[in-house]
């Protein structure tokens, strides 16, 4: 029964003792997570995503990660910096601005423990930011725990915004959120030549993003993670078709093993854990999340 156990944790023992040893050379200061809003990971079968591309060629990758239920905006995005799905953090509609179910536990925040909450509490001199299109994202993460709190007018000036905070404050952690794609989803329709366009769009600003992190010297010492909150069918979303459901997971970095594509499974949830690991930071015990341990060499 031990040596049963421990083949189980192993992987993760092995996760932490790689990111420590990152850490201790300095290899791992930043992690700067970018989201796009209703990018499904079928969009990968016709949009021309260079960018995205040479992030997975660099780095580990899978297109079947998965939302949580339902496969809308505020459950996902809570729950991929909370580390847990909507029946513990509570916020269960496309726009909660609270939780509509208690959450199990509150921080000193009065919120879900969050990947920005522990990261100040356990390394308080961390440059931390969030900059987002949509506005529903203030609502989910503790504003006394971030420097930089900044919501944008479209994802051009979004990336301006990103670009010049990356460049000027090297933030250890920092979240974009770019919205154009979701919302030519609802006009348009997934799928459509006007859904691919804004994908490819999207992956334009993506390239000007780590070519900033490039310009400021925070390379070699960055891990960048891509996600989504869901995808899309017709012109909607938050049902259980895996056009709604299945979302891209890519990570790229110091001590992320290359061109490798993640088999196991990835849950939206599970981002924030890895974050939490590579940050060398104590998981809340009501996190559900795990690291993604095949991310990493």
């Amino acid at each position: 029964m031990k040596k049963q156990i421990l083949r189980q944790l192993s992987p993760v023992f092995l996760l932490l003792a790689c990111c420590f040893s990152a850490f201790s050379q300095g290899k791992i200061e930043h992690v700067i997570l970018i989201g796009s809003d209703g990018f499904g990971a079928y969009a990968f079968e016709k949009a021309k995503v260079p960018n995205l591309r040479k992030l997975m060629e660099n780095g580990s990758w899978t297109l079947q990660a998965r939302t949580v239920l339902p496969s809308s905006s505020a459950p996902n995005w809570a729950s991929m910096v909370m580390g847990a799905g909507p029946e513990l953090h509570g916020y269960t509609k496309w726009g909660s601005q609270s939780p509509d179910l208690p959450a199990r536990v509150l921080d000193e925040y009065g919120m879900f423990p969050t990947v920005y909450g522990l990261l100040r509490k356990e390394k308080p001199k961390s440059e931390i930011g969030v900059i987002y299109e949509w506005d529903g994202i203030g609502y989910l993460f503790p504003k006394k725990a971030v420097n930089k709190d900044q919501n944008c007018d479209g994802d051009i000036a979004l990336t301006k915004a990103a670009t010049s905070y990356i460049k000027d404050k090297k933030p250890n952690f920092l979240f974009i959120h770019l919205h154009d794609v979701d919302s030519v989803g609802h006009n348009a329709g997934h799928g459509t030549p006007e859904y691919i366009a804004a994908i490819e769009r999207t992956d334009a600003h993506i390239g000007t993003i780590i070519k900033s992190i490039e310009e400021a010297g925070m390379m070699e010492k960055t891990v960048i993670i891509f996600s989504a909150d869901h995808g899309g069918i017709n012109k909607g979303h938050g049902a259980i078709t895996m056009q709604e459901m299945q979302i891209p997971w890519i990570i790229a970095g110091p001590g992320i093993r290359k061109n490798n594509e993640i088999k196991e499974s990835v849950m939206t949830f599970d981002t924030a854990a890895t974050i939490a690991a590579i940050f060398r930071l104590k998981q809340p015990q009501v996190w559900i999340g795990r690291p993604v341990t095949n991310a990493f060499k």
